[in-house]
């Protein structure tokens, strides 16, 4: 019997070794492949101007019309995200802290919709705008953005919230602090690191999705000047022009391909960062 479970155990542990090399070599031949094309293609000139021609056949210009929309668009749909999500966070861990069955029920269904696919509210997004009469543009593919990343926000900043101690709350409503003063003064402060790391990480999902944007922020070779005006992005310069005949065309896909996964490099590993932080230390106040 016990030679039968270390057998099996053996089986298992080289399964595990297997897999996980496997996942960290696929992994490293992406971002090998990505580095390796990415970086004859970039230049001042690609990150510093916009196409020219036409971004589909077009062989002059860069990529800053891409960067820049990507940009923006990922800080507005964040920023919307945040405002909207960290209240409900908050209303969840505090003021709903007691009915854990209603505050389970809306875990649930966040998960859930934590699962649809970046498509379907880029569908449900382009079925909204055709009912308002709205175009392409950078307001619609944020707000869209801001659908998509909200049930990631919340659950991200609900996980963080429940690792504080009860006690915590109790003595604030020992001194006399009410529930807005509790939510926004001590939690707020406690789970800071923590709210951070999952505001980056909502960042690093809105800036790197295409479904999402595909039908509801457009594309163009400039740079809009309203909200109402359509907005290029990195995701979708890869798409669009990754598929060009043209060499030039493809190069641009290639350096926007780098440009975006240095970006969510850098917003995992600082995200991480901030994440073994929260979990060493605590905010004093």
């Amino acid at each position: 019997m016990k030679r039968s479970r270390k057998i099996e155990e053996a089986i298992f542990k080289v399964l595990m070794v297997f897999s996980t090399y496997f996942i960290l070599l696929i992994l490293a031949l992406i971002i090998y492949s990505i580095f390796e094309k990415g970086i004859k293609a970039i230049s001042w000139e690609m990150i510093s101007q916009i196409p020219s021609g036409g971004y589909y056949y077009g062989k002059g210009g860069g990529i800053l019309n891409a960067i820049l929309g990507s940009l923006s668009l990922a800080f507005g749909a964040t920023f919307l995200a945040f405002i909207i999500g960290l209240p409900v966070a908050l209303y969840m861990n505090v003021f709903l802290v007691q009915k854990k069955k209603l505050v389970g029920v809306i875990r649930f269904i966040l998960d859930l919709v934590w699962g649809i696919p970046s498509i379907v509210y880029g569908a449900f997004g382009f079925s909204m705008m055709i009912f308002l009469g709205i175009q392409t543009s950078l307001l619609a593919g944020m707000l869209t953005v801001t659908l998509f990343i909200l049930p990631i926000m919340i659950r991200s900043m609900d996980e963080i919230l429940r690792t504080i101690p009860v006690g915590l709350m109790e003595a604030s409503y020992s001194l006399g602090s009410n529930k807005s003063e509790v939510a926004f003064k001590i939690f707020t402060r406690q789970s800071f690191s923590g709210i951070i790391t999952a505001i980056l990480l909502s960042f690093g999902r809105a800036i790197g999705d295409a479904a999402s944007v595909l039908f509801t922020a457009g594309y163009t070779d400039n740079l809009p000047n309203s909200l109402m005006e359509p907005v290029a992005t990195l995701p979708l310069s890869i798409f669009f022009q990754l598929a060009s005949p043209v060499p030039e065309v493809q190069n641009r896909a290639y350096a926007s391909a780098l440009i975006l996964t240095l970006i969510i490099l850098i917003v995992s590993l600082f995200s991480r960062g901030l994440g073994k932080r929260y979990h060493k230390t605590k905010i004093n106040f």
